[in-house]
């Protein structure tokens, strides 16, 4: 089935320079295994390329259910160096968390609003 990245996981997000760091938490453990899968260095790019990202790291947390994408060139040269009227990474989870990927129903949290009625 196909599902919003935020039926199945939160974020954070956050900057340094032209770098923004978005972190995944899947809701439930059973899910990461899933997120592994499906958001991919590759497909979190693309969904930064209008940004500009020129590079994707992840970083897997397996212990935590959990990812750290280090997003590189999103920003406009940073905070003090972008023309745009707000070049912080704070608000870039939210972008993550637009992905749809493909995944179980069975994965939803309890009293998910995605779940097959």
């Amino acid at each position: 089935m196909k599902l919003p990245l935020h039926a199945l996981a939160h974020a954070r997000s956050g900057d340094k320079g032209d770098v923004s760091n978005v972190s995944l938490i899947a809701c439930r453990a059973e899910a990461w295994e899933t997120l592994a899968r499906e958001v991919t260095e590759a497909r979190v790019r693309a969904s930064f390329r209008h940004l500009g990202a020129t590079r994707v790291t992840r970083h897997d947390l397996p212990n935590l259910q959990a990812f750290n994408f280090v997003i590189e060139g999103t920003l406009g040269g940073g905070v003090n160096r972008s023309l745009g009227l707000d070049r912080h990474g704070k608000t870039l989870s939210y972008l993550l968390l637009e992905m749809e990927i493909e995944a179980d129903p069975a994965l939803l949290p309890e009293g998910s609003p995605y779940a097959p009625g």
